[in-house]
Parts: C-alpha cells; structure tokens; sequence
C-alpha cells in the first residue's frame, strides 16, 4: 500500500470520512470538520492529496474548536501542531535516514522516496529546524538541518 492508502485506511477506521470537493482555486487544499475530511478537487497528484490528507488528519487528532482565525496566536500553535504531526506521520527523522539509506541526495529524490511533495518536504525540514536547531541525531546517524539538509552516519572509530 502506498502512503495515501494508508492515510484513507486510517481516516475509515477512525471513522473521519475523505470528500473531494471544490473549495476553489488556489485557495484551501483541505479542510477538516467534525470527523470531515474535503480534500479539493485541485489537488490531482497522489503526493500532493497524501500530504494534504495528513494534514488533515493532524487536524481530527490535535486542533479543538474551529481555528479558521490564523490572526489568533492559539490558532496558529493549533495549526502548527497539525503540521507537524503530519510531517512526522509522512516523513519524520527516520524517513529522512530511509531516505538517504535508500541513496537519495537531492530534495527531489527524497521527497519522491518519501511520497511526499517538495513543499511539504521543504516544510517539514523547516520545521526540525525549528524543533531541532542545528542538527540532531537518531541512532547512529545525524541530521543537519543548517546550512542544507544533511544525513549521514555516525563514525565513532574517529
């Protein structure tokens, strides 16, 4: 199963349902309403509707009340913690190992990897950094997250 498959399992077991529907041009992609997901009808790539639902989702298990009022700064912590659960359900530390693992280098190829978009990629980076600072470590590995994004294994022979 890809990730957008898992993504909808999820959603059905949980009982939120998934809706295509128009929310306009370059406006919402998604929007999450008592245990409602609409996904728009603009968004056509399997990527793009993954990270979409992700997101979501994030919102049906950390956003309480409606949080359309992004001038409200609980709105906006509520809004972050749903990205952020969608960039550690699509991507996370260990997705950026897989990844490189894997062989990807370039953000395309982790992104294509990861099944995921370059913005939402670029975001979830954004967003370590924030958490993380400079860098972090998991296992043996490190990820630099300044200046560019960086994984390699730990040498401890040194």
């Amino acid at each position: 199963m890809n990730k957008l498959e898992l993504l909808e399992q999820e959603a059905c077991e949980n009982d939120v349902k998934i809706h295509d529907y128009y929310l306009g041009e370059d406006t919402l992609k998604g929007l999450y309403i008592d245990k409602n997901i609409a996904i728009n009808t603009t968004v056509t790539t399997t990527a793009e509707k993954s990270c979409v639902l992700a997101e979501e989702l994030g919102h049906h298990y950390t956003t309480v009340g409606s949080i359309i009022d992004l001038e409200n700064p609980e709105n906006r912590k509520q809004e972050r913690q749903a990205r952020l659960w969608a960039y550690n359900k699509q991507i996370g530390l260990r997705g950026l190992i897989r990844a490189y693992e894997h062989g990807c280098r370039s953000r395309h190829e982790i992104a294509e990897h990861l099944e995921v978009t370059e913005e939402f990629l670029q975001g979830a980076i954004d967003c370590y950094r924030e958490k993380y600072g400079v860098c972090t470590s998991v296992d043996d590995y490190y990820i630099m997250f300044i200046p560019n994004l960086a994984v390699g294994k730990i040498d401890y022979s040194l």
